[in-house]
C-alpha cells in the first residue's frame, strides 16, 4: 500500500477510498433490497380419474362368466345309453351348481364350478307335452312327492323348475320307449346325488341339440 500511496499520492487516495465507499455502500444496499420473487412452477397434468367401480363390477362380470365354463368333461366312452349313469366330484372344488339337460342327446350333465361331476341318460315329454327349453331355476325341492295329477305316480327327489308342475325327478324306469309328461326323469342314483346338494335357486339349462366343450360358456 504504501507504494501505491507513493506513486498516485494522497490526493489521489483519497479520491479512492470515497469512490470504494461507495462501491461497498452499493453493495450493501443491493444487499438489503428484498429478492425478486420466484415464479412458482406450473402445477403437473393429474392422471384420470380412475373409476373403481365400474372396475370392480367389470370383473364381477368376468369371474361369473368363468364359473358357468366348461372346465372338466367325464371320460365317458361312447353315447349314454339308457338306465346308464355317472358320478364322480372327487377333488372337484367348491362351486356352483348347474345342470343341463339336451333334448337331442336326451342327456343330463351336473356341474360344479364348471367341472362335470354327473351325467346320466334321461326321459323327457312327447310331443303332446314337451319339455320346456330354456334357463330355469330351482323353485323349490320335494324328497317324497307323488304326482297326484297322473295317478299317484311316485315322483322320489323332485326339483321342480316350473310352477305347472315340470320337474327333474326320480322314480322313473329310464328305458327306450318310456317317456314323461313334459318332466326330466333320470336314474334314482342321479337323481338323489343331484337333490342332495341343489340348492333354491340353482340353474338347469335345457337346450335342444346344443354341443359343449371344454372352455365354452355354459350360459
Amino acid at each position: 500500500m504504501d507504494v501505491i500511496l507513493k506513486w498516485i499520492g494522497g490526493g489521489t487516495v483519497a479520491a479512492a477510498l470515497v469512490l470504494a465507499g461507495v462501491a461497498v455502500g452499493g453493495r450493501a444496499v443491493a444487499e438489503n433490497e428484498p429478492a425478486a420473487p420466484v415464479a412458482a412452477p406450473e402445477p403437473e397434468a393429474q392422471p384420470a380419474p380412475l373409476h373403481p367401480h365400474g372396475a370392480i363390477a367389470a370383473k364381477a362380470v368376468a369371474d361369473a362368466k368363468r364359473l358357468y365354463t366348461v372346465r372338466r368333461i367325464l371320460p365317458i366312452e361312447g353315447p349314454i345309453k339308457y338306465g346308464e349313469w355317472h358320478w364322480d366330484d372327487e377333488g372337484v372344488p367348491d362351486g356352483p351348481l348347474l345342470v343341463t339337460v339336451d333334448l337331442q342327446a336326451r342327456v343330463i350333465s351336473i356341474f360344479q364350478g364348471g367341472y362335470e361331476i354327473g351325467a346320466a341318460a334321461v326321459l323327457l315329454g312327447t310331443d303332446e307335452h314337451p319339455t320346456p327349453t330354456g334357463v330355469f331355476p330351482i323353485l323349490w325341492k320335494q324328497r317324497h312327492n307323488v304326482s297326484e295329477k297322473y295317478g299317484n305316480a311316485p315322483m322320489p327327489w323332485s326339483m321342480f323348475l316350473t310352477l305347472d308342475g315340470v320337474a327333474i325327478h326320480g322314480g322313473s324306469e329310464v328305458e327306450n320307449g318310456y317317456a314323461s309328461h313334459g318332466c326330466i326323469g333320470v336314474p334314482d342314483d342321479i337323481a338323489k346325488r343331484l337333490f342332495a346338494i341343489a340348492k333354491k335357486g340353482d340353474k338347469v339349462v335345457i337346450t335342444d341339440g346344443k354341443r359343449m366343450g371344454l372352455g365354452d360358456s355354459i350360459i
